[in-house]
């Protein structure tokens, strides 16, 4: 008997912990559920979730910030504040091709616009592009000038002429020029002794880190002229000093003669790999590249022996930065290496280009092909609280989750919706607004978006609000979106209670000490314990909640 009733007592000693754990976590469900409940300021309530809203209503004696579909019932409608996103347009003129005057091309729609969106929120816009017919070209091809490239400087001075009326046939507002590179003029790049300075091989001139042979010019044919009468030089080590070469002839606008408003081709022709970031140490050179424009007069790179070459990043950014299409023509051997660089180089593709560059013309025609062939859609966005997610049918009809189109041709639209959403609001609030641009790879072309980020309600901006109102306590604070927003040492539904009581636990009005406060504050997001004993074991059950339960079961 003794036995039975010992079950008894077990299986119902079971049963309350079996309800207690139910409504422990009944309760952990209700307060977590809704995550609205926990603001206490209306830019906060707005801040949290567009499922939330804020009621501005006096003497109110429910939460002010719940879901909107409980604020509806409890609230009046006029002092619901729930603002939604909005997009309005600024510039949107409709896609045009080169017009009347340089520039006048226009493709990408819209061009500008404003956005105000709630954190977590989405807020979808569209944008269209088409590539503009006879939109002008600029072409300047980066050549390899030590010695193993004689034979393709020959040839590519033959070919100059056919390269600029190839270019032609794709448009009549077209500009070429020419520049050329070996390495650094240190050694273990070249050899260092004084003679070998001066003619590193039989007729071969002193060698140099860069040069702008021949700026971006209409006056094409001059360009086969330069490229005949271009020395080539000599190095030492394998790789060869392109880096430096490509920074200068992408940075340096004004002396390579980049237009704003062009498609840029930047040709680098070489057969042999590339020195990078680091292998400057190698000739005692350890001040990083700057990215900047160093070249004289006569256009030479300056900085060969003071400066590092570039790195991969470097490079990159620059050529975000300024819109260029890189085109690696590069010879049988070096096509693998090239083609991994170019997956790595925003706008960038590789040609295997012949031993002596006579297949030039075709090469620098495909990979140009190829290029306009494809739209790709970006962002300067760098930030991981704002996201940006593009979606496109293309020339289809189903819709999926991407930012490039290929297989189109001159004159060809397509549409990219862009889904804008951010996670949180920034505290500081000069960080609230920002200027992002959406923009297709190697154009100039773009989208420019003033983002305003909703995280503070119009009834707390000062003009809206009530300093020293009489509503709280004889000015003891702001009433602003119909609760008071208290003095310092102030607090209370209405600033009543004064923080410097001393008796800790003196209640006056319903007023703590704020050390009281404090401990209140503390244990208002504490832990529930649940601590049941039986049979020499405990289990532990911790669920956040608004107050301390301890129970012990023996």
């Amino acid at each position: 008997m003794k036995t039975m009733n010992k079950v008894r007592k077990e299986i119902q000693s079971s049963k309350n912990v079996i309800t207690l754990i139910f409504i422990i976590h009944m309760i952990f469900e209700g307060v977590t559920s809704n995550k609205c409940l926990s603001k206490e300021r209306c830019g906060q309530c707005i801040a949290e979730s567009d499922l939330c809203a804020w009621c501005t209503q006096e003497n109110f004696g429910s939460p002010r910030c719940d879901l909107l579909t409980n604020l509806k019932k409890t609230c009046k409608e006029s002092a619901i504040v729930a603002p939604t996103g909005s997009l309005k347009l600024i510039q949107d003129m409709s896609l045009s091709d080169k017009g009347a005057k340089e520039g006048e091309a226009i493709q990408i729609k819209p061009q500008e616009l404003r956005i105000r969106v709630r954190p977590n929120s989405v807020q979808k816009l569209k944008v269209e592009f088409r590539l503009a017919v006879d939109y002008p070209i600029d072409l300047y091809y980066l050549m390899d000038l030590s010695n193993s490239m004689a034979d393709d400087k020959a040839k590519l001075a033959k070919l100059g002429n056919k390269l600029a009326d190839e270019m032609k046939n794709i448009t009549t507002n077209f500009r070429l020029g020419f520049g050329s590179f070996v390495d650094k003029t240190v050694a273990p790049y070249v050899n260092s002794h004084p003679d070998k300075l001066k003619e590193p091989c039989p007729r071969c001139a002193a060698p140099y880190g860069f040069h702008n042979n021949m700026p971006l010019s209409e006056k094409t044919r001059e360009f086969a002229r330069k490229v005949e009468n271009a020395p080539v030089s000599g190095n030492l080590d394998a790789p060869e000093g392109g880096f430096d070469a490509l920074m200068q002839a992408i940075v340096c606008k004004e002396e390579i003669g980049w237009r704003n408003t062009s498609r840029k081709l930047l040709v680098f022709s070489t057969d042999n790999a590339f020195h990078y970031a680091g292998d400057g140490k190698l000739g005692g050179i350890i001040a990083p590249n700057d990215e900047r424009c160093h070249l004289d007069n006569k256009g030479y790179y300056t900085m060969s022996s003071e400066l590092d070459y570039p790195s991969l990043s470097q490079i990159n950014k620059q050529i975000r930065d300024h819109k260029i299409n890189m085109i690696f023509a590069v010879t049988r051997d070096q096509v693998a290496l090239y083609d991994m660089l170019s997956k790595r180089l925003a706008g960038s593709s590789t040609g295997k280009l012949e031993s002596d560059s006579s297949n030039v013309v075709d090469l620098v025609r495909q990979q140009y092909d190829k290029i306009t062939s494809a739209v790709e859609m970006t962002d300067d966005v760098d930030e991981t609280n704002i996201r940006l997610s593009y979606y496109s049918s293309c020339l289809g009809d189903k819709k999926e989750q991407t930012n490039v189109c290929r297989g189109l041709k001159v004159g060809q639209k397509v549409t990219f919706e862009v889904n804008l959403e951010y996670a949180f609001c920034p505290q500081e609030a000069s960080e609230r607004k920002r200027t992002l641009h959406i923009f297709p790879v190697g154009l100039h072309d773009h989208l420019t978006i003033h983002l305003e980020m909703m995280c503070e309600c119009n009834c707390e901006k000062p003009e809206n609000a009530e300093a020293s109102s009489p509503k709280c306590s004889e000015g003891n604070g702001t009433f602003e979106c119909g609760i008071c927003n208290c003095n310092s040492r102030r607090y209370g539904k209405e600033c009543e209670c004064d923080a410097s009581d001393t008796d800790p636990f003196l209640e006056v009005k319903g007023c703590f000490n704020i050390q009281m406060k404090k401990y209140t504050e503390n244990i208002a997001s504490v832990t529930i314990t649940a601590v049941i004993k039986k049979m020499e074991k405990s289990v532990v059950v911790q669920i956040t909640a608004c107050v301390i339960v301890e129970i012990a079961s023996v």
